[in-house]
């Protein structure tokens, strides 16, 4: 059914200035943003088959992996991903405000950036005397190191910042968020080096798909 097929009132954006965004279902949403549907499919019932699997499974495509879906081509496959972007960009700055108090708390607070990369992903949360976080840092892309990551890299911004204390926190594009022995060794090499430097290392936290795992807990 095409969209001027439907009375005007049940359309997606009639809808949403009549009865405002939560009145919609999320194929009514998504149809908005795509704006356009494709030869003998409607936006709505290209939506509705999309979403029909879920969102979340939407999110974790990349855009060569949309680009193989019927219908969808570089605009559209561009529009779903910046959706996706946004949301987790909103997720982060509302999260840079809260005190870090648990392994749950680095999770809801680095997952946005590191639950979906394809490759592993070294942060630094560096934190002030209330356990906020005053900076967070990116120290090295790739599989995780002693030589990639450094203390002189981890705790030189730390030390730059005045740094009460620092979290690890790496992604592990897999899912499984068991650490391997390098992570065992660099969490070591990092801590002692914290002690050194008397910036202490309060955790290192691995980043899975849907879970975590704390070397402190």
């Amino acid at each position: 059914m095409l969209i001027r097929e439907i009375i005007s009132n049940e359309r997606p954006r009639e809808k949403l200035q009549r009865y405002g965004t939560a009145s919609l279902t999320n194929a009514e949403l998504l149809a908005i943003i795509l704006q356009t549907g494709t030869k003998g499919e409607s936006v709505l019932e290209l939506s509705s088959r999309l979403t029909s699997k879920g969102l979340n499974n939407l999110n974790f495509l990349s855009l060569n992996e949309l680009k193989n879906i019927k219908g969808i081509g570089t605009t559209k496959a561009s529009q779903i991903l910046s959706i996706f972007e946004l949301n987790k960009r909103i997720s982060f700055t509302t999260n840079q405000s809260n005190p870090i108090k648990s392994p749950k708390d680095v999770f809801n607070y680095c997952s946005p950036k590191l639950s979906n990369l394809d490759r592993e992903c070294f942060m630094i949360l560096h934190l002030d005397t209330r356990n906020k976080v005053i900076r967070d840092e990116v120290i090295s892309l790739g599989t995780l190191n002693s030589s990639l990551v450094h203390p002189r890299e981890v705790f030189k911004s730390a030390i730059k910042e005045s740094a009460n204390s620092v979290i690890l926190v790496h992604n592990h594009p897999s899912g499984d968020t068991e650490p391997s022995e390098e992570d065992q060794d660099v969490t070591k090499k990092l801590t002692e080096a914290g002690e050194l430097l008397n910036i202490k290392v309060l955790d290192h936290v691995i980043i899975g798909k849907n879970a975590w795992y704390s070397f402190k807990n």
